[in-house]
């Protein structure tokens, strides 16, 4: 069929429109204005620790663990031994007798000193959560194995203790933060136990997602939160403490009743708040290209009902932190076997999304979970590599932003901000840096503000494998690979 010159010419015009709109997608012009501040920054990135047999002495990767965490240098890092081991988790396994206990630390001791050295100089949040099972009413006996390694998912059964005045309770807690700081304590049976520790502890945070385990109400949370708060002030008064550490933010009662301070005894205030976010796939089947998408959909979703905490907060109890202490994500394989390995990238990314995001809306603490996860105990929240005991990227990526942003930098105004990428521009002492986040699986070519000749690039991205790698800008263009997080540093 013949094509009359028309035609033909429309046709070729269509073709270079096409050109055009793609080469300019392709070149996308990031902007500054270093004078317009929309924000002083009052965020801490860190992370969260928690006990599994991968951080104990005889473990192959229990070196590069503590190493890291050494290195990375962090605060308000967050140490919780969890039901699932209960030998280092509890430390009174069975309830005393008229002459005898059963106090042992042989299991959580040289975990919590190993923390405790890698974080020496550096404040912690320590959050023993795990209630002993015998203090609930249960139909049988909590069975857990007699091996520490083994994994007891079943630990954490009960609603309702069998003591209802809570004095078992703060008695068990009263002790074993005396272990910890006041070198020892006094048993049930008025024997001495000595522990030689005298820690420090900034905070302490009570329970951990009371929602799920053992389904606490907010009004029996908050008589065990103050309860508690009364009891261990004694010993270490110059703890802080973190209350809710909830599993999901989505029932607005839980802010309302536990931050109004008419509900709370003994001259008790909420201190400091906690909860949790963890991105999914959509459905079971979702592929790594399509949680892209269902990530960070979900993280804005979530950060819409932080503003909403935020002014709950902020109306009831404005002195009051926020801590939101485990970001990370859940794909569901306990075994780890099919993890893509772009998934640290793109997992990483979202925590740095949300660190940015969280950071302009002035809250305290954005905490990455966790350091360890393994084969049958969250592998896909781990940001250390089970096998060899390296970081991988998600570890990376938080000490890129804990090396180059914190409390006090200067946030500017700065574009784009879309579905595929973040700009955030920051002012930090005398330095001017700028954050982009690649939140899609592609690369992105970009145009950078005037004077980005010659910065200095940190970048974690899919082709660094896990490590941050250094480059010099030779132009004001850069690359944006696929999931990258990278920070530029300007010279002048």
């Amino acid at each position: 069929m013949k094509t009359s010159p028309f035609s033909y010419r429309l046709f070729i015009l269509s073709i270079l429109l096409l050109l055009s709109i793609s080469f300019v997608d392709a070149q996308k012009k990031v902007t500054v204005d270093w004078d317009k501040i929309i924000t002083i920054s009052e965020t801490t990135p860190t992370l969260q620790v928690v006990v599994n047999p991968m951080l104990r002495r005889n473990s192959p990767i229990h070196k590069g663990a503590f190493e890291s965490l050494k290195n990375l240098g962090a605060n308000y890092v967050r140490f919780v031994p969890w039901f699932p081991y209960p030998h280092m988790a509890v430390a009174e396994l069975e309830p005393p007798s008229a002459n005898k206990t059963f106090w042992d630390f042989s299991n959580i001791d040289p975990i919590v000193e190993d923390f405790m050295k890698a974080t020496e100089g550096h404040s912690v949040v320590m959050n023993f959560s795990t209630i002993p099972a015998w203090m609930f009413v249960t139909k049988q006996k909590e069975e857990y194995s007699a091996d520490p390694d083994q994994v007891s998912w079943t630990y954490n059964q009960g609603t309702e203790f069998r003591d209802t005045t809570l004095k078992e309770l703060t008695d068990y807690y009263s002790r074993l933060l005396s272990w910890y700081t006041k070198g020892g304590f006094t048993d049930e049976a008025g024997v001495y136990h000595k522990s030689g520790h005298f820690y420090k502890f900034a905070f302490w945070e009570i329970l951990n997602e009371p929602d799920l385990e053992h389904q606490i109400t907010v009004q029996k949370y908050t008589r065990i939160y103050d309860a508690v708060v009364i009891a261990l002030k004694k010993i270490s008064p110059d703890t802080k403490f973190i209350g809710l550490s909830l599993a999901y933010e989505n029932d607005p009662e839980w802010f309302e009743y536990f931050l109004d301070s008419s509900h709370h005894t003994g001259g008790v205030l909420p201190q400091a708040i906690s909860y949790h976010f963890y991105g999914s796939p959509n459905f079971k089947g979702q592929t790594i290209e399509e949680y892209q998408y269902a990530f960070y959909d979900q993280a804005n979703f979530f950060l819409t009902k932080v503003k909403y905490i935020e002014n709950i907060r902020k109306r009831l109890a404005p002195a009051c932190m926020t801590t939101i202490n485990e970001i990370g994500n859940i794909i569901g394989d306990q075994q780890g076997t099919s993890i893509p390995g772009d998934y640290w990238n793109l997992s990483g990314g979202m925590f740095a999304y949300i660190y940015v995001e969280l950071a302009k809306m002035g809250i305290d603490v954005a905490g990455e979970s966790q350091l360890v996860g393994y084969p049958t105990q969250y592998p896909d929240v781990s940001m250390i590599n089970w096998k060899n005991g390296q970081p991988n990227a998600r570890f990376e990526v938080l000490k890129l932003l804990k090396d180059n942003f914190g409390t006090g930098d200067k946030m500017v105004t700065s574009q784009p901000n879309s579905g595929e990428m973040m700009t955030q521009a920051f002012i930090s002492g005398k330095n001017r840096k700028l954050l982009l986040i690649n939140k899609r699986n592609k690369e992105l070519q970009l145009e950078l503000p005037i004077g980005a000749n010659g910065a200095k690039v940190y970048s974690v991205n899919v082709s660094t494998g896990n490590k941050i790698v250094e480059s010099t800008l030779a132009t004001n263009k850069i690359a944006l690979l696929p999931y990258a997080v990278t920070v530029i540093q300007f010279t002048d």
